[in-house]
């Protein structure tokens, strides 16, 4: 089993078990934020990436970290895939206490995933995904647009965007130092986002209107 694989079966682990055991207690110490590392407990930038605060939210995340982990893995090997998921989350929780209140808790896997995303991006965008029925850059993209859309509209809710954002950005130089055609597979997912748009607008004008 891929080591990405054993990082899966240990945030199941942990949010379960997060769930049941004092909920307050683990996010006051094992959930980042800016409040939380002033005061020391800098073990925070790794526990908080298990701790996911329900089932959705921890299944979305297994789910693109179980098909761009992999994907990354047997492309780079277990050693470079897991060191650029810890840097890229640990780095995006850093960065985004310039964004969000200090006591705020971040918790959960995606930004760090999202940073497996972009190098995806880079590395091998036309390898196909039977769980998102479209090739992995194409995934990529998409998602990464609508993060930025969410962003600029100020959407917030439960969901730190922003964190996304840093975490797709902190993997682009890691997807270029290891992509040999990196500006080919740009142009690639660049056409395959076209290309599903274009899809998208003649099916919208081939259904009935509405009323």
């Amino acid at each position: 089993m891929g080591k990405i694989n054993w990082v899966i079966l240990v945030c199941f682990f942990v949010s379960v078990s997060f769930w049941i055991w004092k909920p307050d207690l683990v996010i006051e110490y094992f959930a980042f934020s800016g409040e939380s590392f002033l005061k020391g407990r800098l073990w925070t930038l790794i526990t908080s990436l298990f701790l996911h605060s329900n089932i959705s939210h921890l299944l979305g995340n297994m789910i693109f970290l179980f098909v761009f982990g992999n994907t990354l893995e047997k492309e780079l090997k277990a050693q470079k895939t897991l060191a650029v998921f810890f840097l890229g989350g640990t780095l995006s929780f850093l960065l985004s206490v310039f964004f969000y209140d200090q006591n705020i808790p971040l918790i959960g896997a995606s930004a760090a995933i999202f940073t497996l995303i972009s190098i995806v991006m880079l590395v091998k965008p036309l390898k196909f995904s039977f769980l998102f029925l479209m090739p992995q850059g194409l995934v990529a993209i998409v998602y990464f647009l609508y993060n930025l859309m969410a962003v600029y509209y100020g959407l917030g809710g439960n969901v730190a965007y922003i964190s996304h954002v840093i975490g797709f950005l902190v993997g682009i130089p890691f997807g270029i130092m290891w992509s040999k055609n990196w500006v080919r597979n740009l142009f690639i997912t660049i056409g395959l986002f076209l290309a599903y748009l274009a899809i998208v607008y003649i099916i919208q004008t081939m259904l009935p209107p509405f009323g």
